[in-house]
């Protein structure tokens, strides 16, 4: 079965959020330049690129992102394609989401602009509702990945939509390119760098599928 690689390429030039630190990636030591080795240095924010939100990230009583259990970002994951929405409402989900669903993986609009190289922030990206984010719990899914670079928009007064996932023991993952997938079963793997007591991790994520 075909493998897709869901994870965005970390450089200085890709988008971050409003906010967070830019990336660099400098070269320390190089080969042309007489050294024995090629060693780069690199600094970017927690939540950069494909990442994972832990629930410490808005708790300081939460999960950190070391300790999340690795059966929960392996495995069976629901690709439910929303790309004609705007926003993502609860009417999208409804009815779409088979029962049982652990992992689920929204793919809207925003991995048109991944497809693209759009490199300027868009602020105005496909988003979940609140609605939509309660009925998620209620279905008892653990997992829950976005196309862009995270759940709400910027200005989202509160963070209602992480604090309702998280503070409910669902991860997140944001900032995958879900471009290349249709509705459907994939086997879905994501591992965070292991940040000791991190409040999030850049990610390397790929699916696998579709299953039968």
């Amino acid at each position: 079965m075909p493998i897709y690689d869901l994870s965005l390429p970390i450089s200085p030039s890709m988008v971050t959020w409003p906010g967070d630190p830019p990336v660099r990636v400098e070269p320390r030591l190089r080969i042309a330049r007489g050294q024995p080795a090629n060693v780069s240095e690199l600094c970017f924010g927690s939540h950069t690129g494909t990442h994972v939100d832990p629930p410490y990230h808005f708790d300081d009583q939460g999960m950190k992102v070391d300790a999340i259990p690795l059966e929960l970002l392996m495995g069976p994951a629901w690709v439910c394609d929303v790309e004609s929405k705007r926003d993502i409402e609860l009417s999208a989900l409804q009815d779409r989401v088979p029962q049982g669903t652990v992992r689920l993986l929204l793919k809207t609009a925003n991995s048109a602009l991944w497809r693209r190289q759009v490199q300027e922030f868009t602020p105005d990206f496909c988003a979940l509702t609140v609605d939509a984010a309660h009925w998620i719990v209620e279905q008892g899914i653990r997992l829950l990945g976005v196309d862009y670079l995270s759940l709400e928009r910027p200005g989202s007064e509160g963070h209602p939509l992480h604090h309702t996932l998280l503070g409910a023991g669902v991860l997140v993952v944001e900032g995958l390119d879900l471009s290349s997938l249709r509705t459907g079963w994939y086997n879905f793997y994501c591992l965070p760098l292991k940040v000791a007591n991190g409040d999030g991790a850049p990610a390397r994520a790929v699916a696998v599928g579709p299953l039968q």
